[in-house]
Parts: structure tokens; sequence; C-alpha cells
């Protein structure tokens, strides 16, 4: 798998996991302190987000960083 097909599967992760909890892109990224266009690349495997917003992101699903990262 190269990086791009990575960033895919993370940012289709991190939507997933957005959604299962009934966030909107607007809370998310409001409660991320990031701006909304920033977060639809995330999700869209458009751009790779730092260990902080990784680590951000986990803290408001709820979730381990590895539950994110588990992309096979």
């Amino acid at each position: 798998m190269d990086k791009e097909e990575l960033y895919k599967r993370i940012g289709l992760k991190i939507r997933e996991l957005r959604e299962e909890k009934n966030i909107s892109l607007q809370e998310f990224s409001d409660k991320l302190d990031i701006e909304y266009n920033n977060l639809i690349r995330i999700e869209k495997g458009r751009t790779n987000p730092t260990v902080g917003t990784l680590f951000k992101i986990c803290q408001i699903l709820e979730v381990k960083l590895v539950d994110v990262l588990d992309v096979d």
C-alpha cells in the first residue's frame, strides 16, 4: 500500500467513526479547532494529518489511536 492509499483509508476510518457518533463535519471541525475544509481533506485522504491532530480526533471520538490507524 502506498502512502496515498494509507491516507485515504485513515480518512475513511475517521469519517466512519465520526458518523457512528452522529457528529457533523462542522461540529467536528469546531471541536478540533481546525478549518472545515481541512477536515474534509483529512477525511478524503488528501492530506497527511499530524500526530497531534490524530490524537485530538481520537479524544473527541473517544477511541484509541490504534482504532484510527487499523486500516489493513
